[in-house]
């Protein structure tokens, strides 16, 4: 079974996940984040069809304490964070985290 890719975050960083076909997605409003984030995330975490979240670094500020935990822990699905500065490094770890294997590893 095929696994999706599930984006949180504001309207304007999940429109252009959208129009890349992405379907399943939690759109929280820039205001509301701290009252709707971990709710939103913790819905995405519990959907047995999503294999890869996807979230603004700059969102994770925005979580409670466990439900940061629970996605910086998460193996499946493993949450990928774009932004915030994370660089080339920050996505090497998280690309090995998913697959168990360093795609990117010289001989």
């Amino acid at each position: 079974m095929s696994q999706e890719i599930a984006v949180v975050g504001s309207p304007d960083f999940t429109t252009g996940f959208r129009l890349a076909g992405v379907r399943k997605f939690e759109t929280v409003a820039d205001d509301a984040k701290d009252e709707q984030l971990d709710e939103a995330v913790s819905a995405v975490l519990e959907d047995d069809d999503v294999g890869i979240v996807v979230m603004h670094d700059d969102d994770l500020d925005h979580l409670s304490r466990s439900v940061r935990d629970a996605v910086e822990t998460s193996i499946e699905p493993t949450l990928v964070t774009l932004g915030g500065g994370a660089g080339a490094g920050g996505l090497r770890d998280q690309i090995k985290r998913a697959i168990g294997i360093d795609l990117m590893e010289e001989d």
